[in-house]
């Protein structure tokens, strides 16, 4: 039996959203991310996946543009590897879009809002446990939103779920709410039988989306660029794992050096780990618990990974 595609794959992650036979799963996916009052019935694809133009031009960037009924602006995409600044991508691609909605001799009160969302298979925003983030423009003396038009939401896969460590109760009871159904297709769709979801994942979204994974054919150009974006990712994953354990590693060999030098004993350096744990799951702040445990701040980095 051959290996399931993942749809955490962007070439994968199009095939099932970014097609307008799935443009129901779209609309479900933005709604489950943005404001009440971008909610959208119907949206108009942008730049639809089409395995033609894909097969010209392997290197293209998968993510899905899409246009809501009310004129709004979206952007999804799922990011594989955490590559350089890539908050100042995901600002060129929402200034892109927003910029492209101008002709050349439309006015600028043609323009409307435009939303990013950026899915990522990595941990960017290490200050915060949430894996889900809106940011917008704000006066920082009042908190006014003026500039309306701008917003960019982060979505940290691996803060939802972590080292592929749940079964099918825990990752029940941690769904909440629509997008955590979504996050759960993205990041345990193996724990998932579209025939036979539990109460909380009985989603008719969530049954489409699994039974469009399960049929999903994939050509030879695509199959090829799947199993080599599959094999970056790979790599990631592994060499973050291991720079995880390498940095946990490091911090007990360093406390036991450091205690047989100034009498400090191994259990003191475990317990301090513990304290940092402790700190972390308060979202107390770096500096605070380098003060308090004496880590480093890639020892605190690793444990917040690990």
């Amino acid at each position: 039996m051959s290996e399931k595609i993942s749809p955490r794959i962007d070439l994968a992650f199009k095939k099932i959203f970014g097609v307008e036979e799935n443009k129901d799963l779209l609309i479900s996916l933005i709604n489950s991310i943005v404001s009440a009052e971008d909610q959208v019935a119907e949206v108009t694809l942008l730049n639809p996946y089409n395995a033609k133009n894909f097969k010209n031009d392997k290197l293209s960037i998968l993510d899905i543009k899409a246009k809501g009924e009310n004129g709004k602006q979206f952007n999804v995409e799922i990011q594989i590897t955490d590559e350089a600044d890539y908050d100042k991508r995901a600002l060129y691609y929402w200034g892109k879009l927003y910029t492209e909605q101008l002709k050349t001799s439309d006015d600028y009160s043609k323009l409307c809002k435009t939303i990013g969302i950026h899915i990522l298979n990595f941990t960017s925003i290490t200050a915060s446990p949430k894996y889900h983030h809106a940011f917008h423009l704000v006066d920082e003396a009042t908190g006014m939103r003026y500039f309306k038009d701008i917003e960019l939401h982060t979505i940290e896969l691996n803060k939802f779920t972590k080292n592929n460590d749940d079964d099918l109760s825990s990752l029940v009871a941690k769904t909440k709410n629509a997008l955590d159904i979504w996050i759960a297709f993205l990041t345990r769709n193996d724990l998932l039988d579209p025939t036979n979801l539990p109460k909380g994942l009985d989603n008719p979204g969530l049954k489409k989306a699994l039974q469009v994974l399960e049929v999903m054919n994939l050509s030879k150009e695509e199959r090829d660029a799947y199993e080599d974006r599959l094999k970056w990712f790979r790599i990631e994953v592994n060499t973050l794992k291991k720079m995880r354990e390498d940095s946990l590693k490091e911090g007990i060999e360093i406390g036991k050096t450091e205690g047989k030098t100034e009498g400090k004993t191994e259990g003191k350096t475990e317990r301090n780990i513990e304290i940092a744990r402790e700190m972390l799951a308060d979202n107390e702040p770096n500096a605070k618990i380098v003060k308090y445990t004496g880590l480093s701040i890639s020892q605190i980095e690793a444990l917040k990974s690990s």
